[in-house]
């Protein structure tokens, strides 16, 4: 009776159009990486994850081993990371960010203080107060698609007007 019963599954299985592979290619694609600009994150981000902080170590300290979002290891004596590196680096931070999105973007709420508007936890302390902070400005407009740095971007959870 099983095996009957397994057929019958199958079977139907077997038969049915595939609409999960439908319903995907009908699905809109996501954000491409490429919405991310590698070269303002090797000179304007990435150098944040080296910045020592007083109080905090700094974040390739921790994220260069045991963590979720693992940074390349820098090599012994370096001060920076190399091309190769900083491109590996690139994919696995904008994994944490959804292009154009502020408050979607891990690599921004993580380390930003709850009442900054912040989530609640980071194992490596609350780095920025409030999303007035320079670094998170930095990592904001970065997000937001922006080749420059200077404008304020607003805390609204969209990048609004990104150039």
């Amino acid at each position: 009776m099983r095996v009957a019963l397994l057929s019958l599954l199958v079977a139907g299985w077997l038969t049915q159009p595939p609409a999960v592979a439908l319903a995907r290619a009908q699905a809109p694609a996501a954000q491409p990486a490429s919405a991310l600009d590698f070269e303002f994150f090797k000179t304007r981000v990435q150098p944040i994850f080296l910045a020592s902080r007083e109080g905090h170590t700094r974040c390739v300290s921790c994220h260069s081993k045991g963590t979720p979002m693992v940074l390349q290891r820098l090599a012994p004596g370096a001060a920076a990371w190399n091309e190769d590196q900083s491109r590996r680096n690139f994919q696995v931070v904008a994994a944490r960010v959804v292009p154009y999105n502020l408050s979607q973007s891990k690599i921004l709420v993580h380390p930003l203080l709850a009442d900054g508007g912040g989530d609640f936890y980071h194992s490596g302390g609350k780095h920025w107060n409030s999303f007035l902070d320079p670094e998170w400005q930095t990592i904001a407009n970065w997000v937001c698609g922006r080749k420059a740095a200077e404008k304020l971007v607003e805390l609204t959870g969209e990048c609004g007007g990104a150039e």
